[in-house]
């Protein structure tokens, strides 16, 4: 198979092809995806309802994931371009589902970067805590995110390959410093190596199974991520399907282990779904050095800055496209004169994100609270859009006239998975905040869509090439 490039339709400087290498490609779906800052916080919640089947929850969680990927990474072999699953939905739904997909996937990504943005105040202040210097302090929370969130901004602007190493750095550093924690927790005795109650699923329910999942599928948003990088990664059609795939295995088998260990570890000491900061506990518990607490807390916040980071490089690359293609204002479609990053359109979106955070920090809510009510706005975002690009594979494929074993199995139970999550989440109808999160996230959709309708009444030529003048294709030789 060899790589055509379809002509490019820019408006001024266009993004660096060929700049990411497939490791740096790697790193951007990993980043995205920041399995550490997960495992700091999500582990607890899914022991709330699933208990001993906290890693089940999570394999079957990695089986959903692995079913989506696979989805879209028969894009991915025949399809390159910024425009990530935007412009892969258009292949399957046309111009409608380009846009259904390209606009929940930047709620995704903006609920996220905000989301975890909060995370990386609340684990650094966590940081100062532990080396003797604790702040409870409201300006000093939004001084603190407006700061992590300019740093994190100025990143994606400066250059992919940049963000991307530092991103792929400080998560390499955070998850072996949880690693060899958890190693030393599975094996220090404070729990047993071989777990009765979890291998036998003791205590645990279905629903309660099916409920941990929805925390658990949470842990793996954006692992596609590197779908948006079809213009700027070295042999896109080889580099950017291995990243998908490769990411959402390695970090499902990560997020096994690291349940299991947690829920074996923590027996001793209590109630691990009451737990605000387990992993700070089963430190002090195995008796850990005092210096490691801080280094613990330092490397969670390095992941959380991870997060920040990937999701406005994929923001970024949607509303670019969008921008060129003029379902946005066409200024947004230029790049940078020497980076040649969409610095525009990341402008456009990134300080929102940060502003967000900062208001929430201003009117008084907790870090951690933050990040579970509005990770979870931008997941329902992701879910959408990993639901639609899922049902558009086999459509796609069966128009290029291409058999692909599973496809369909694999279609079904992503979408069957994403629609369960979001089911679970919203019957019977959550309590505060979570109610207001749900309204959010259908009420941004529903003003999203009013856009469209605008778009197609009063630029018709515009909305029927939604999705469609931003791909590279990959042709048999």
């Amino acid at each position: 198979m060899t790589q055509t490039t379809a002509p490019q339709r820019q408006h001024g400087h266009g993004l660096r092809h060929g700049a990411m290498s497939g490791g740096e490609v790697v790193a951007q779906a990993i980043a995205n995806i920041a399995p550490s800052a997960v495992i700091a916080f999500s582990v607890a919640g899914i022991f709330a309802s699933a208990g001993n089947a906290s890693w089940l929850s999570f394999t079957l969680a990695t089986v959903v994931i692995l079913a989506v990927g696979y989805c879209i990474s028969q894009f991915a072999k025949r399809r390159a371009s910024a425009g990530s699953l935007y412009n892969y939905a258009a292949q399957g739904f046309g111009p409608l589902g380009a846009y259904v997909t390209g606009v929940t996937l930047i709620i995704g990504c903006f609920g996220i970067a905000s989301g975890s943005l909060a995370g990386a105040v609340y684990h650094f202040n966590a940081f100062l805590a532990g080396i003797g210097l604790t702040i409870h302090n409201t300006v000093w929370n939004v001084v603190l995110a407006v700061v992590i969130g300019g740093l994190a901004t100025l990143f994606t602007v400066w250059g992919i390959r940049m963000s991307a190493r530092i991103s792929l750095i400080l998560e390499v550093i955070s998850i072996t410093i949880i690693t060899v924690m958890l190693v030393i927790v599975l094996f220090a005795g404070k729990g047993p190596i071989f777990d009765s109650s979890q291998l036998t699923l003791e205590g645990a329910t279905p629903h309660g199974i099916a409920v941990g999942m929805v925390l658990a599928i949470l842990g793996f948003v954006g692992f596609s991520s590197s779908d948006a990088l079809g213009r700027e990664a070295r042999n896109p059609f080889k580099a950017i399907p291995r990243a998908i795939m490769w990411s959402a295995a390695g970090v499902g088998l990560l997020y096994i282990f690291a349940s299991y260990t947690q829920v074996a570890g923590y027996r001793a000491l209590g109630d691990l779904g009451t737990s605000g900061n387990p992993l700070d506990e089963l430190a002090v518990a195995v008796g850990m050095p005092g210096w490691f607490r801080p280094v613990l807390s330092l490397g969670v916040t390095a992941s959380f800055f991870a997060v920040v980071v990937a999701p406005i490089n994929v923001i970024g690359r949607i509303v670019f496209v969008m921008g060129k293609e003029g379902v946005l204002p066409g200024s947004l479609g230029h790049t940078h004169r020497t980076q040649q990053t969409p610095h525009r359109a990341i402008l456009a979106v990134a300080p929102l994100a940060v502003a967000l955070t900062a208001l929430l920090f201003a009117l008084g809510v907790d870090g951690m609270e933050i990040v579970v009510n509005v990770d979870t706005y931008g997941t329902y975002g992701y879910m959408v859009a990993y639901a639609v690009v899922a049902l558009a594979a086999p459509i796609f494929l069966r128009r290029e006239g291409v058999r692909v074993p599973f496809i369909w199995p694999c279609a079904i139970v992503s979408a069957i998975g994403m629609v369960y999550v979001f089911y679970v989440n919203v019957v019977p109808w959550p309590a505060w905040p979570l109610n207001f999160v749900v309204l959010a996230f259908l009420v941004t959709f529903a003003v999203a869509l009013g856009w469209y309708g605008y778009v197609r009444t009063t630029r018709p030529s515009v909305a029927q090439t939604i999705g469609t003048t931003e791909t590279d294709f990959a042709e048999m030789a």
